[in-house]
């Protein structure tokens, strides 16, 4: 009987729920392995900038300072959004409690908020879209609308991360570069300010490795 209700109902309450705590445990481990990565990848930079500080290339360190402060914005965002993860988790193990009392699940607007926050990463976008059509479908949510807001959030990383390059510079090299003005500004040294072209070559490898972390 239960397989014949399962192939003319879909699963039960439960078992789509099961089915989506899975899910949800896999999008999280993979958010894991992402800031793994992003890690290494910015330990690697932050190495570089000092070494490129030391000679005086101030240039090519604020460049890949950048690229630092951008990096650790999307750890943190990383970061936030593996907790909603485990939110929706949370929220759906109340609906399990709920479904031995009224035998359905019930509509959540907080499963909803959360949801739509996460489609926006690119990491698990896809993921979560998928999920959400399920509860839709489910009576957990309703139709999500797309979010016009969604806008401009890159403009808004580079804003902020130009303010704190220098703030990363400073605490990078110890204070010998946070006041070193603009973009194209050298710091006086005796030695020769010829461009060094293996410091540029190093520079552009380790931008190009967040670079791609960070594209996702």
């Amino acid at each position: 009987m239960q397989t014949i209700n399962r192939f003319l109902y879909g699963p039960t309450p439960e078992e789509r729920v099961r089915a989506w705590q899975g899910k949800l445990r896999s999008e999280s481990r993979q958010l894991d392995r992402e800031m793994r990565q992003l890690e290494a990848a910015t330990a690697k930079a932050r190495t570089t900038v000092k070494q490129l500080a030391a000679k005086g290339d101030v240039k090519s360190a604020r460049i890949l300072a950048k690229e630092v402060v951008r990096s650790n914005k999307q750890k943190d965002r990383l970061s936030v959004s593996k907790a909603r993860l485990g939110s929706i988790g949370t929220q759906l193990q109340q609906q399990l409690a709920m479904v031995k009392v009224t035998g359905s699940l019930q509509k959540s607007t907080e499963i909803m908020k959360l949801s739509n926050s996460l489609v926006k990463l690119p990491q698990i976008s896809q993921a979560m879209r998928e999920m959400s059509m399920e509860m839709t479908k489910a009576g957990i949510m309703e139709e999500m609308l797309e979010d016009t807001l969604q806008m401009d959030e890159d403009e808004e990383i580079e804003e902020e991360a130009d303010a704190e390059v220098d703030k990363v510079l400073f605490d990078l090299t110890n204070g010998k570069l946070g006041l070193a003005g603009s973009a194209g500004t050298e710091l006086p040294t005796s030695q020769d300010q010829l461009e060094d072209e293996e410091a540029e070559r190093v520079m552009e490898e380790a931008r190009k490795q967040l670079n791609g972390l960070l594209s996702g």
